[in-house]
């Protein structure tokens, strides 16, 4: 193979690797009741559908946030398959849908082949070895329903290790546990681009018009 086509294939993945942000859990051993939780969560099989709302909320919902995220997905049934898994999937582990939709683009600018310096992969940055943790081997990372299952049960298990401190858990997902950064980050693009009806984290002007810093950015909460 000359070297020309080398870089045309390298090109794309190298791409993909720079638009991650560089999430990177850490790997903590877990109890065999934790691990047996967890598993379950990840093996359901049930098609993805908008949960816990009526018809006419979900096309409105749908609508208004294919537009919003139109500027990351161009191909319209691309993104509805992306928006209905990640409703699905958030609700069904109590999160968020639009806290979800902040920390992915945060994560991955909604790349689905994203890979972080430190190997995480696709839409939320999972760390591979959760699924030697508790999935099934072959599982695919970069795989739509998959990446967004193990991201969103990997969340909630982390707020529940925080005992519901958002702020905490977000540091904990990102690898960055103690340093602001990144949850400021993830919550002002939830408030800035993702809130919707009465789901937005309580950030005043000041914490959205403020740059991050490392270590001094200011805490923002939600008040969901």
């Amino acid at each position: 193979m000359s070297a020309r086509p080398a870089r045309l294939i390298l090109a794309p993945l190298l791409l993909a690797a720079a638009s991650a942000f560089g999430g990177a859990q850490k790997y903590e051993p877990l109890s065999a009741a934790v691990r047996a939780q967890l598993h379950e969560s990840v093996a359901d099989t049930a098609s993805p559908r908008l949960a816990a709302v009526s018809e006419q909320e979900g096309a409105a919902w749908l609508a208004e946030m294919s537009k919003r995220l139109q500027r990351y997905v161009q191909d319209p049934r691309s993104r509805e398959d992306l928006l209905v898994t990640v409703q699905y999937e958030a609700t069904r582990a109590g999160l968020d849908p639009q806290l979800v939709l902040g920390l992915i683009e945060i994560e991955s600018k909604f790349r689905k082949y994203a890979v972080s310096a430190a190997g995480a992969r696709g839409y939320m940055q999972v760390m591979p070895f959760w699924v030697r943790q508790i999935g099934e081997p072959g599982q695919n990372l970069f795989n739509l329903r998959t990446n967004l299952r193990y991201g969103c049960v990997v969340l909630r298990h982390y707020l529940d290790v925080e005992r519901g401190d958002l702020f905490r858990a977000l540091g904990r997902y990102n690898g960055t546990l103690g340093n602001a950064t990144y949850p400021n980050r993830v919550l002002r693009a939830w408030a800035r681009n993702w809130g919707y009806g009465d789901s937005r984290p309580a950030v005043t002007r000041a914490a959205l018009e403020t740059a991050p810093v490392k270590n001094k950015a200011p805490r923002v909460y939600w008040d969901n």
